[in-house]
């Protein structure tokens, strides 16, 4: 997967450097977005989306979705009126870059690392930070999130304001997918590293004060790759696959990412309370995203995980010789005494970028949302056009759909109504592009009529690129 000399890289043949995909370097404000229908006058706050966006045109290699730099995409929404805004996530990378006017780092595999003439001496030999998978805010911090790392704290209006390490007590950062649970305002996380300890866990309090600071979990005694994460009451529920991390191959012109189904893949149970983890294990199997977990009992019992399943890893691109690499959406019942876990697909659809009720988070989960594929095959990797909608309660796999025509769709976000429970009365919205025009909008689509389609479709001023994940973020009383 490394660029060699014999196989010089060429940007223009990366599928995810064009079209839908391609990055946009324009950094635009706009007030008064046009509306197509009504946005719904109880909606005030921010949809916000993360996703990878090379400033300049990237050297060496790319790797999507894990190359790239932030870009953070706003629609505000308030007495049912929008205004747009979008920034670089500005990290020193990105700086150094646009006083150059060139890329000067390469992508994660071709290991180009930049110059002290072009950088100087802090940044020389360093590698890049990528704060561009995910933004989330907690504790009235915004926070631009990379796949493990250190996040960069952003102002409301989107000026960055530089690394955020928690008052040094996570130098190392953290992975893109944190949860917060909603009952005690906590947020848990979880760094890998490429040095022991490799896998740990740290809970952030809901005042923003690290709690827990760096533990290690045991059991890892090679650096992993690991994306998402989920959590129950008693638990957080990390599944490692079989993908590894080979830097001595890396150094010699090889892929730095090993996929090693021959080792299967297991599920840490972390107990919140700092005791012994639990282990299941089972066939090789990756995801990226889970949906949510939740106990099957109050206090105890089995751990059930909802998630996205592909039945090896998928970095963005059509697996070799057209083999399917995809299981769709999958329920897991895991037995903490037992060691055992059993899965069930409930749909095998290509599907990614699943969403629940962010208040449901550890909880038995009601709706729950994905992008989809209705079978298109014009379509690219990583690429969909429908969303469906399934019961959490219901093991059949039916589902709800709404199909988007000629328009792309990216993460269903949930934005609930003001008053209402979890899983009670909402929207759901997401960014999407036409395919025909390459226009782009935000699409707000009701919780308890999703196959009607969106009740406003709102036009944003730029293409959005389709990418990654974001949140609804209600404005702060």
């Amino acid at each position: 997967m490394a660029a060699h000399a014999a196989h010089p890289f060429d940007p223009s043949r990366v599928v995810h450097l064009s079209g839908r995909f391609a990055p946009v370097t324009e950094e635009v404000d706009e007030a008064d977005l046009r509306v197509t229908g009504v946005l719904p006058d109880e909606l005030d706050g921010v949809f916000l989306r993360n996703g990878p966006n090379p400033r300049f045109t990237p050297i060496g290699s790319y790797l999507y979705p894990i190359d790239g730099d932030g870009m953070l995409h706003g629609v505000w929404i308030s007495g049912g009126r929008a205004r747009y805004r979008n920034r670089f996530v500005r990290t020193p990378a990105v700086v150094a870059e646009e006083r150059a006017g060139r890329a000067l780092w390469g992508g994660i595999e071709s290991m180009i690392l930049p110059r002290e003439p072009d950088v100087g001496p802090e940044l020389a030999g360093t590698f890049r930070d990528m704060p561009d998978i995910n933004v989330v805010r907690h504790a009235g911090r915004l926070l631009a999130l990379a796949e493990s790392d250190c996040p960069f704290l952003m102002t409301p209006e989107l000026e960055t304001a530089g690394k955020e390490t928690f008052g040094g007590a996570l130098p190392a950062g953290i992975t893109a997918h944190p949860k917060t649970d909603p009952v005690t305002g906590e947020m848990l996380v979880f760094c890998y590293g490429l040095e022991p300890p490799y896998l740990t866990w740290s809970a952030i309090g809901r005042t923003g004060d690290v709690v827990r600071g760096p533990t290690t979990v045991d059991g890892v005694d090679e650096p992993m790759m690991i994306h998402d994460m989920a959590l129950t009451p008693r638990f957080l529920v990390i599944v490692l696959a079989p993908v590894f991390f080979d830097i001595d191959a890396a150094m010699h012109g090889g892929s730095m990412i090993d996929w090693r189904p021959e080792h299967g893949t297991r599920v840490a149970l972390v107990p919140r309370d700092g005791g012994p983890v639990r282990w299941a294990s089972d066939d090789a199997f990756w995801l990226w995203h889970t949906v949510n977990a939740f106990d099957t009992e109050p206090d105890g019992g089995n751990v059930v995980l909802d998630y996205v399943q592909w039945t090896r890893l998928a970095m963005g691109t059509p697996d070799e010789g057209g083999r399917p690499n995809h299981a769709g959406l999958v329920r897991a019942v895991i037995d903490p005494e037992a060691g055992t876990m059993r899965r069930t697909v409930l749909d095998d659809a290509r599907m990614e970028l699943p969403r629940t009720d962010d208040r449901l988070i550890g909880r038995r989960h009601r709706q729950l949302a994905v992008a989809a594929d209705s079978g298109n095959p014009d379509l690219l990797p990583g690429e969909f056009d429908e969303l469906r909608w399934y019961d959490g309660s219901d093991p059949s796999g039916r589902h709800l759909a709404w199909r988007a025509g000629n328009l792309s769709v990216g993460e269903p976000v949930f934005a609930p109504v003001p008053g209402t429970g979890p899983g009670e009365g909402g929207y759901w919205m997401t960014y999407a592009t036409d395919r025909t025009d390459a226009s782009s909008w935000l699409l707000v689509i009701p919780s308890e009529d999703p196959t009607a389609g969106p009740v406003a479709r709102v036009r944003i001023p730029v293409r959005v690129p389709l990418g990654l994940h974001g949140n609804w973020l209600p404005t702060e009383e």
